[in-house]
């Protein structure tokens, strides 16, 4: 009898001015699923970055998808999914460029989403919430509050970048929004077509360089109001 094959699994990395880092992280993700039962292949979307993002991405042996110009977070992912989706992957994952999600996390969320029901698997920085500073964590628990008021949807961590996705969810999982609100968005459309999701409890890691690089809470606000106005927008046009 033949072995079954492995399963296809995208690493999906979208990335906007990392090329301090990346090679890093790449290299961290490639050690993690070494040894593993999956077919790995790692996808850098380079999102119109002005540095050498995608020439250390390549150096470290990334796919590289390059934008000219820069499209926002939400559509970094967008590219990096419809990629994995195209070229028949059975998984995909996404996890930040700037180092802040263990690889041993996206390896254990890929495990999770393999072995159980599930389309959409949320890493949860805020189940265990060590290493997160209060006023992060005041931020998220007030961007999932407001997840939940708008779309019904009850999760922990409603902005975390680590996330993996089923083949259904790669196929079928689509949004309109392109900047960092795509987070929450993406979970009303998983909800609107009746995908399954879970959270995973994942660890906080924060460095000098993320912490520099990351959102603040008054981005929250924007995230926030663009939200609503895509909620009215289409209670309206129901």
């Amino acid at each position: 009898m033949s072995k079954p094959s492995k399963k296809k699994v995208a690493l999906v990395i979208p990335a906007y001015n990392e090329g301090a880092v990346i090679k890093n992280v790449i290299r961290g993700l490639r050690k993690a699923f070494s040894a593993s039962a999956y077919d790995c292949e790692i996808i850098v979307v380079d999102d119109g970055s002005r540095d050498d993002t995608a020439r250390q991405a390549k150096a470290a042996g990334a796919k590289v998808i390059s934008h000219i110009l820069n499209t926002g977070s939400g559509g970094a992912t967008a590219t990096g999914l419809s990629y994995a989706s195209q070229n028949d992957f059975d998984i995909a994952t996404t996890s930040d460029a700037d180092g802040q999600h263990a690889p041993e996390d996206v390896l254990k969320g890929v495990n999770v989403l393999a072995k159980g029901n599930i389309d959409l698997l949320i890493g949860s920085r805020l189940i265990d919430k060590a290493g997160m500073s209060k006023v992060k964590v005041l931020g998220n628990r007030g961007l999932s509050f407001i997840t939940y008021l708008l779309f019904g949807i009850n999760v922990t961590d409603s902005q975390s970048g680590l996330r993996v996705f089923s083949k259904r969810a790669l196929s079928e999982l689509k949004w309109k929004t392109s900047g960092y609100e795509f987070c929450s968005e993406m979970l009303w459309r998983a909800k609107q077509i009746g995908l399954t999701i879970h959270e995973y409890p994942i660890k906080a890691i924060y460095t000098d360089y993320s912490k520099a690089k990351g959102q603040n809470n008054w981005n929250a606000f924007h995230i926030v109001s663009i939200l609503m106005k895509r909620r009215i927008t289409e209670l309206f046009s129901e």
